[in-house]
């Protein structure tokens, strides 16, 4: 079947979702996955016919071994990569962790090597630009009433941008 012009500058991009989580003193949780070399957050791709809330929770589960309830959208954004092309992000909110769900996680060794809870200076020594911007956007959005959009990591027209 021939794909029509206006078809072929239709955008197909990759579907992602993450669920930050935060401790006490409100610093978001960061993974160390075994396939990267840098630090990430809890989440994955949208697999066909899963809605990115249910991918989200799965996500979470695999990784870390546990099941706490997953809120509400805090943010979904564009997310370009030059090696897998565009991507739409969502990022849950996946509250606050008690100290007992911290106990609890079990990291899934073929995935990941450790999880904390860095500070904001340690988030950029960690992990790459737009993810180090995009934990902040996250933490900033947990006191907006509504989702807020991002453009590969923090706010359009924000200082990071």
């Amino acid at each position: 079947m021939a794909v029509s012009g206006h078809e072929a500058k239709m955008a197909h991009p990759r579907m992602a979702t993450c669920a930050p989580f935060f401790d006490a003193r409100g610093r978001g949780l960061t993974v160390e996955p075994t396939y990267k070399d840098y630090w990430d957050i809890p989440g994955g791709y949208v697999e066909t016919g899963v809605s990115p809330l249910r991918a989200a929770i799965r996500e979470v589960e695999g990784e870390l071994g546990i099941t706490p309830p997953v809120g509400r959208l805090l943010a979904a954004g564009w997310a370009p990569n030059k090696a897998e092309g565009d991507k739409v992000r969502y990022l849950f909110d996946g509250g606050q962790l008690s100290q007992e769900d911290q106990d609890a996680i079990i990291l899934q060794p073929e995935e990941l090597k450790g999880f904390a809870f860095p500070s904001p200076e340690q988030i950029t020594e960690h992990t790459i630009p737009r993810l180090a911007r995009r934990i902040p956007a996250a933490t900033e959005a947990r006191d907006q009433a509504v989702p807020i959009y991002l453009e590969h990591g923090p706010r359009p027209g924000s200082e990071a941008a």
